[in-house]
């Protein structure tokens, strides 16, 4: 019974820190949650989230001690029996406290960045460690917030010291089966048959921040390593293959397209031009901007005066007013802008393997004799984004291409959006010196937190949050128009402005339909009429429509449409485990394990769980099902391969 007890009293050690660590993190975030009225914040409401919560927190503990009861099996006597044994067993504690500590201000700043506990976004940005550390130490006050854990690990570890002493008096029989029996609790809680998630999900379905306080943070770091890829096919709703394809064909027809053959597999159809093939060869400059929401120009409502430029911009572009990002990270946006395909479940496109020789805007454009570019201010192994582009018809600049003398600020993420746009110039003006037409794909990195730049640039001190990146952004934006006028190429260039995805997008419903809304200009003074477009259209609608604009005869594989000729009249919406597609006034939404939920929208973005329309849903299965079945078995390809 002594060894019994002295067992309980090794647990202790990390229990009582892990449960109260994990319990005072979600009273944070959920005052903070209140604070900015994500919650209801009733007594009801919260006694359900934390009595939830503790669930969660009892069954994720169980992965804790198993690895510590193996431990406590190979120690022969309790380990205080030898000083230099307990000199390290405290400092094991020490040190599990401190992480636990550590988690849980990462966490609270990854809330109040993401609205959510963590997920796929920390796992992504865990395996690129240098932005990661760069961007946590100039975003926050890095050094005193270590410092100033050291100090409270010792008060955790004096609560548990004095828990796991009492356990030690114990040695009643009753007590002992007591014991046993939270041991059995715990094992079921934690075993494979059972998942707090699945509870939790349908308890707080409707308010995802409810659901998200009541997980457990570090269950859902690790669960973001295990599904950061699914199988559409064995996690979502499905039809008939066949039904789906040919559905799919109808979908995506238009009246300038046809298929070149009857194998539903094959999608490549010909898109013809309007002059017998001879496309203007007009320059593309596609600058897709950091976090660009649509809720921060003028335009849209936003009163802080933080984008003056975009807002002159409207009445001078084609400006679609209606237009959605496709995800919630810049690899959605790309992957959606250079391949026109749906969002698919887990990582993007550009991050899984044998994503090489895509049908893509690039392979289309090279077909045409263009002088492709990817350029990036930041580091192009980030995300995988120069070996994608590499890869698939583009050259890529990025920061290593900088001469010192090219960057005059830059900070973890990447140069400055003035610099960026600096060598977009230089390389423009070498193709158009060698006489060949370009397309350059710029993604800029200033409108990002810790959201600094040079001083003076803009009237908000830099640092100070996102209102002043949007305006320096904003700033940037209007020296490379001003600068771009003052080049020989100018007159014959396109510019298309678009968010790569909004600043945020955690709402209290499971895809909250405002927080993808982002502005797309095409601009070109000299070749394109102003004028704004009221259409519902999304990312993937990009590449179509600027063909359409230079009116290129092209084989096509791509799931768009050209929004200028033909209406879209839908948004594909995504997180990275939940597939949408907006449509009319209604957003029907996919899940894993084959949920599915509709939602009725009305003109203030207000959404209502409604009843699923059947045409609808078999539409948006089609769209995923289809995109998936054909990218995994190489339908997707470019047309040479």
């Amino acid at each position: 019974m002594q060894r019994h007890s002295q067992y309980f009293s090794f647990l202790s050690y990390f229990a009582v820190p892990y449960f109260v660590i994990m319990t005072l993190s979600r009273c944070i975030l959920a005052w903070h949650s209140c604070h900015l009225d994500q919650l209801n914040c009733t007594w009801g409401q919260l006694f359900e989230i934390f009595t939830f919560g503790a669930i969660s927190d009892l069954a994720s503990f169980f992965y804790v001690a198993v690895p510590l009861s193996f431990l406590y099996l190979l120690i022969p006597r309790f380990i205080r029996a030898n000083k230099y044994a307990f000199l390290i067993f405290k400092a094991v504690v020490y040190t599990f406290i401190y992480a636990l500590l550590f988690t849980m201000v990462a966490e609270y700043f990854f809330w109040d960045e993401f609205g959510v506990r963590f997920n796929f976004i920390a796992v992504d940005y865990l395996v690129y460690q240098r932005e990661l550390v760069g961007n946590i130490y100039e975003s926050y006050p890095l050094i005193k917030i270590l410092v100033t854990l050291v100090f409270l690990v010792p008060i955790f570890y004096y609560v548990a010291k004095s828990i796991a002493r009492k356990f030690e008096r114990f040695r009643t029989s009753k007590l002992f089966v007591l014991n046993l029996s939270l041991i059995v609790v715990l094992c079921l809680m934690g075993a494979y048959h059972f998942n707090p998630k699945d509870v939790i999900d349908k308890k707080f379905d409707g308010n995802a921040y409810a659901t998200n306080l009541a997980y457990n943070g570090l269950d859902g770091l690790f669960s973001a390593f295990k599904n950061n890829t699914l199988d559409y096919d064995k996690f979502y709703l499905s039809y008939d293959q066949e039904s789906v394809l040919k559905n799919l064909r109808q979908q995506i027809s238009s009246g300038n397209a046809k298929f070149l053959s009857n194998d539903t597999n094959d999608i490549t159809r010909i898109i013809t031009s309007t002059n017998g093939n001879k496309s203007k060869k007009h320059n593309v400059a596609l600058i897709v901007v950091e976090s660009l929401s649509a809720e921060f120009m003028g335009y849209f409502g936003n009163r802080e005066g933080i984008t003056p430029f975009l807002d002159s911009l409207v009445a001078k572009s084609l400006f679609f007013n209606n237009f959605y990002a496709t995800g919630t990270r810049t690899v959605r946006g790309l992957e959606a802008i250079s391949l026109s395909i749906p969002p698919l479940p887990g990582n993007s496109i550009l991050r899984r393997p044998s994503n090489e020789n895509l049908f893509s805007l690039g392979y289309v454009f090279e077909k045409e004799g263009y002088d492709n570019k990817f350029i990036y201010g930041g580091f192009g192994y980030f995300d995988n984004m120069n070996y994608f582009f590499a890869n698939n018809n583009f050259k890529t600049i990025d920061r290593t291409d900088f001469a010192q003398e090219e960057i005059t600020f830059s900070n973890v993420w990447g140069v400055s959006d003035e610099d960026l746009f600096n060598k977009f110039i230089k390389e423009a003006d070498k193709s158009h010196k060698a006489k060949q037409p370009f397309l350059s794909l710029v993604m800029t990195t200033s409108n990002h937190r810790p959201y600094t730049y040079l001083d003076g640039k803009i009237d908000i001190l830099p640092g100070t949050g996102r209102a002043g990146a949007v305006k320096y952004t904003d700033y940037a934006i209007k020296q490379l128009m001003e600068r771009s006028k003052q080049k020989p190429w100018f007159d014959n260039t396109i510019f298309i402005i678009v968010a790569d995805h909004c600043a945020g997008s955690a709402g209290k419903v499971h895809i909250p339909v405002d927080r993808y809304h982002i502005p797309l200009f095409i601009y070109a003074p000299k070749i394109i009429k102003p004028k704004i477009i009221d259409d519902l259209a999304s990312q993937i609608d990009i590449a179509p429509t600027l063909l359409g604009l230079l009116d290129v005869e092209y084989k096509s594989k791509f799931f768009g449409k050209d929004i200028l000729k033909f209406k879209a009249n839908r948004a594909f919406i995504s997180t990275y485990q939940k597939l949408g597609l907006y449509s009319g006034n209604t957003l029907t939404v996919l899940g894993p394990k084959k949920f599915v939920w509709s939602y009725n929208i009305d003109q203030a973005n207000n959404q209502k769980e409604n009843k699923v329309n059947k045409t609808q849903l078999f539409d948006t299965v089609t769209f995923y099902q289809a995109a998936s079945h054909l990218l995994n078995n190489g339908w997707l390809k470019d047309i040479s391969k």
